[in-house]
């Protein structure tokens, strides 16, 4: 039977130059495997609400089916899924819901929502699941690649039409996003494996750190410093530095073999 790949993970979280307060949440649960980065949206503190209710709803999940793999589930198995996907699909739309509710429940916090990406290592590899425009970027040899495709009204208009790279620039609704955790009743989770390789690193961060920092700045960043913590924070660094307009967060997981 094939073993799951040996990873070490950091994290960072930071409010940024311009917000007053962190709507962020990330989540490195070492146990399971599992890390996620949600960037939480609504306002007057709900994003916070969102995102936290987010990461509680699959670490909880997590936890009861690792304690009790027997236990019931919310939503029936999708058989063409391994058990491990399935595992990671259902906390997710667990949590979406749980957003959702929570929502209609409480006028405070109508409107509130949060992006959601996540890997786990598992047998067949690493799995990368994610709603929203958060992103999750493989550096590999010195090359970053993005692995998600972003859910927002920008990327929906680049695949409809050419859109100019002066008209991406200044496309006038760039944080407007198609899918998050929170919208609706339920939702649809992308996910998919990666197969790694000794020395990758996958980096997980939302907008705050993708938006003002280039890819050619977050390769360069990681590439040299290989302290993965110290590597987040000049992360943040680097985005502060190009004006950190929003709260900026990174997970960063070194697969240190593979086997």
């Amino acid at each position: 039977m094939a073993s799951r790949a040996r990873v070490i993970a950091a994290g960072e979280t930071n409010v940024g130059m311009k917000r007053t307060h962190n709507e962020d949440n990330l989540m490195l649960i070492d146990d399971d495997h599992l890390y996620v980065v949600a960037d939480g949206m609504g306002g007057h503190a709900s994003g916070e609400v969102a995102s936290q209710m987010a990461i509680d709803t699959l670490r909880d999940f997590f936890s009861a089916t690792s304690a009790d793999p027997e236990a019931t589930w919310p939503y029936k198995m999708d058989k063409s899924r391994g058990y491990e996907e399935n595992r990671l699909i259902t906390s997710i739309k667990l949590a979406n819901l749980k957003i959702y509710e929570a929502a209609q429940r409480n006028a405070k916090l109508r409107g509130m929502g949060t992006t959601l990406v996540g890997i786990l290592v598992v047998e067949e590899g690493v799995l990368v699941a994610h709603v929203g425009d958060s992103r999750v970027y493989r550096l590999r040899n010195g090359v970053l690649q993005q692995l998600t495709e972003d859910h927002s009204l920008l990327n929906d208009y680049i695949k409809m039409k050419r859109l100019s790279e002066e008209e991406i620039k200044n496309f006038p609704h760039k944080n407007v996003i198609v899918r998050a955790l929170g919208m609706k009743e339920s939702v649809k989770v992308d996910t998919q494996i990666d197969r790694p390789q000794p020395g990758d690193i996958y980096v997980l961060c939302s907008d705050g750190l993708c938006g003002p920092a280039s890819d050619e700045e977050i390769q360069q960043v990681i590439s040299s410093h290989s302290d993965l913590k110290t590597a987040s924070n000049k992360l943040i660094e680097t985005a502060n530095g190009n004006g950190g307009p929003d709260n900026i967060t990174v997970v960063l997981a070194k697969v240190m073999g593979v086997g």
